[in-house]
């Protein structure tokens, strides 16, 4: 099945392909000719997901499933969510995001925090929704060069290691945009797809 992933972020590109398998054929936004910054305008990860994926639909023609992902912080509450990737304001920059994050929570004691990934899938005339999440903590520096984002101060629970020092198989396992990704693969296998039932 080929299908348009509403994304040109090569890592995040990566990740999905790798969750999803070669059983899907997947393309990015540079690969249906698509150049232009998708609306994000939304105030919640739901409101974004769709909305990139029906830009994408409306005008291209493809099926396709955007994904919104936010660090929901318990100290900050719930800051920065869906502001997480324009948190330290435009141009986007992973290092700026990260280094606002960490003044923030300098003197935080309570250093719990969530991943939560929504992803929107547009297939025929049906939309569906599927999302992941994954509990953890935050950090005082950073630590390890994989990953991208807030990665490396994002340790999640259970793990001694943050998401920038896993590999990307280990971080697929147990991330929430890997669940997230699992969730859309088993509709995608299960023929689902094919009946016509949204959700």
């Amino acid at each position: 099945m080929k299908i348009c992933f509403a994304t040109n972020n090569p890592k995040k590109l990566e990740e999905v392909k790798a969750a999803l398998g070669k059983e899907f054929e997947i393309v990015s936004l540079a690969e249906i000719g698509c150049s232009e910054e998708l609306p994000e305008t939304g105030d919640t990860l739901e409101h974004n997901a769709f909305q990139k994926a029906q830009y994408v639909k409306t005008h291209y023609g493809v099926d396709c499933f955007a994904d919104d992902t936010g660090l929901e912080v318990e100290a900050l509450d719930g800051a920065p969510g869906v502001y997480s990737g324009r948190f330290a304001g435009e141009p986007r920059s992973d290092e700026r995001n990260l280094s606002l994050l960490l003044e923030r929570m300098r003197d935080k004691t309570n250093r719990k925090a969530s991943f939560r990934t929504v992803i929107a899938l547009l297939l025929g005339n049906d939309s569906h929704a599927f999302e992941g999440k994954v509990s953890g903590e935050i950090l005082r520096k950073r630590s390890g060069e994989a990953g991208f984002g807030y990665d490396p101060v994002f340790r999640p629970e259970g793990y001694k290691e943050t998401f920038a020092e896993l590999s990307m198989q280990e971080k697929n396992a147990i991330s929430h945009r890997g669940r997230a990704v699992r969730t859309l693969a088993d509709f995608l296998k299960s023929g689902a797809a094919g009946k016509n039932q949204s959700s």
